[in-house]
């Protein structure tokens, strides 16, 4: 071996070991579980399943001030925003340092900058509070950053990027931008067929956008499409951290089309607009199609859609503190179905991969769907001739757990292979609703 080559080795394992540190204070997962992942068993057949899922659908009323899109923005209120925006004059705050920074859209003239106030140095790791010693119980407990294991305060941050970034919530200044739409009829879609979905964003002088969007079918989780996204405004960041999209992706990755929606050496495509990948999303879709994900108004919003179908993990699953909290998918996974994912393999995580956030939606929506059941039978609901029967009687079993009063009382017929993939007529969705189908039966634990 040569002095060179040792010298190499010796910066590696240098490299890997600093690696190794950081990625021990943080939350994110180094190997796979020891254990064996819990086998998700529902008891019920995919028709079944699908009879039962509305119970778990989300209502978004009353969401819209935590982040959702419920309506269209007006005209006027996108007006508004366009003339806060011209009032602002491209001030904004850095979603990672906090400074107040100037964004320049079209390039600022004396030097082409998209930016200013030089590089952002950051803590990318949330701060957590460190445990006391043992020996020492009334010892003050230090908040620290998982990234590096620094105390807030003492330093400004252990990496730096080239410009500061910010994110737009406001989903009329979105609109401003890029106006939403609301899924529309498609007679072609298998509309009683849920679709997973999850996109990966990063920023732009137009704040955060969607720059990867990923779609999947449930409960299979076979893959629909997986994109890239050009955005609309030029790059600030990737934010390929988290997003696993890197530079070297968007500029290699060949344009997507009906044609040729695969690259035959398993690079993704890539589409021109978010708005394109709407229009893609729009093609699996109907207004009766169940949507899925994890923070979806994430999603939605990036991709500038409204849905009036859905269940969201981080809904369905709610934080104990409630609404603003919420518990994040890889924490779900790992506590209900002993799984890992957005896993840090030899010291290094290249981002988290969009199908396998997907899917891991789906997995905790068919849990919780087994949970459902397990109730519904506490109950004294049976599956019998095509139907699920509702108890006699609702008082619960001898033995079962007490709980409300709620069950609907007619039965819920079970979508058959002739009703499934079709779109179910008016007269059947208001028979739904006469006879309680839409209710929610059962309290969560």
């Amino acid at each position: 071996m040569t002095v060179k080559q040792w010298v190499e080795e010796r910066r590696k394992e240098v490299a890997k070991v600093k690696a190794l540190e950081a990625t021990s204070m943080s939350d994110t997962p180094m190997t796979k579980p020891s254990e064996a992942p819990k086998p998700i068993e529902t008891g019920l057949n995919i028709h079944e399943e699908l009879t039962l899922l509305h119970r778990l659908y989300t209502p978004i009323t009353g969401l819209s001030k935590h982040g959702y899109a419920t309506e269209i923005p007006t005209e006027k209120e996108i007006e508004s925003a366009k003339q806060g925006i011209e009032m602002a004059k491209g001030w904004e705050v850095c979603d990672r340092c906090k400074t107040r920074f100037q964004v320049f859209p079209g390039r600022r003239e004396e030097d082409g900058a998209l930016t200013s106030g030089g590089k952002c140095t950051y803590h990318f790791g949330k701060p957590y509070l460190q445990e006391r010693p043992p020996n020492e119980p009334k010892a003050k407990r230090v908040k620290k950053y998982r990234c590096c294991g620094e105390s807030m305060g003492d330093s400004a941050g252990c990496t730096q990027a080239e410009n500061h970034v910010f994110k737009i919530s406001e989903v009329k200044r979105l609109a401003a931008i890029l106006n939403f739409e609301k899924t529309p009829e498609n007679l072609a879609r298998v509309s009683d067929r849920p679709v997973c979905i999850d996109g990966e964003m990063g920023y732009t002088v137009y704040g955060l956008e969607l720059i990867r969007l990923t779609a999947t079918s449930w409960p299979d989780g076979e893959p629909l499409f997986d994109v890239l996204v050009r955005p609309m405004g030029p790059i600030l960041d990737l934010n390929s951290r988290y997003s696993g999209v890197w530079p070297k992706h968007m500029a290699e990755a060949l344009p997507w089309s009906v044609s040729a929606p695969d690259d035959k050496n398993g690079k993704l495509r890539i589409v021109e607009s978010p708005a394109a990948a709407r229009t893609l999303l729009f093609s699996h879709l109907s207004p009766a199609t169940p949507l899925i994900g994890h923070g979806l108004e994430n999603d939605l919003n990036a991709t500038r859609m409204i849905h009036p179908i859905i269940i969201d993990t981080a809904l369905l699953y709610p934080h104990k503190a409630g609404l603003p909290y919420r518990n994040g998918l890889k924490m779900l996974m790992q506590t209900h179905l002993n799984r890992h994912i957005q896993v840090v393999v030899d010291g290094k995580m290249d981002g988290h991969d969009s199908k396998e956030d997907a899917n891991a939606a789906g997995d905790l929506v068919r849990f919780a769907l087994a949970k459902e059941w397990s109730k519904m039978q506490m109950y004294g609901w049976v599956v019998k001739d095509g139907e699920f029967k509702p108890p006699l009687s609702k008082e619960p079993r001898p033995g079962a757990l007490t709980g409300p009063k709620t069950m609907v009382d007619s039965p819920i017929k079970i979508l058959s292979d002739t009703t499934i993939g079709r779109k179910r007529s008016r007269e059947e969705m208001e028979a739904d609703v006469e006879d309680g189908e839409v209710e929610r039966g059962l309290d969560e634990d």
